[in-house]
């Protein structure tokens, strides 16, 4: 099942390659053997698609977009100030910075798990609450 404008009730969702925007480049790149990026699959945690359900449609897009775009193939590479790896919690690794939102993921072996979506007034009291300590 994918994810798209409506969002299921089911606790766990697998989001499919290209249920955001289409392809990607790398679908379209044909395989000489050559391994240039890890595509991994995007998990959303039930309390992450509780949280893109409140967003508007606009700002679910955007966050949808960004998540595509920068966890499918190189999620834990820090790309200037959007990607942050954070330091002392074991849980989440890192912070992808979305506008005035900011999603919690962690990585584990093929895999995204995106934890939550929050506003950027929210994150220290989210952190504090379910951000657990190395």
């Amino acid at each position: 099942m994918s994810l798209w404008l409506g969002l299921p009730s089911e606790c766990r969702l697998a989001v499919r390659p290209g249920a955001f925007c289409g392809s990607s480049f790398l679908d379209r790149v044909p395989d000489y053997g050559y391994n240039i990026a890890m595509r991994r699959e995007i998990v959303f945690a039930p309390e992450a698609v509780q949280d893109l359900k409140r967003l508007s449609a606009r700002d679910r897009s955007i966050v949808r977009d960004a998540i595509e775009r920068c966890l499918r193939h190189d999620a834990d590479q820090a790309r200037g100030s959007r990607v942050k790896r954070l330091r002392g919690l074991s849980q989440p690794q890192y912070r992808l910075r979305v506008e005035e939102f900011r999603v919690f993921y962690d990585i584990a072996d093929d895999a995204v798990e995106v934890l939550a979506v929050v506003l950027k007034s929210e994150t220290s009291a989210w952190l504090d609450e379910m951000g657990k300590v190395e």
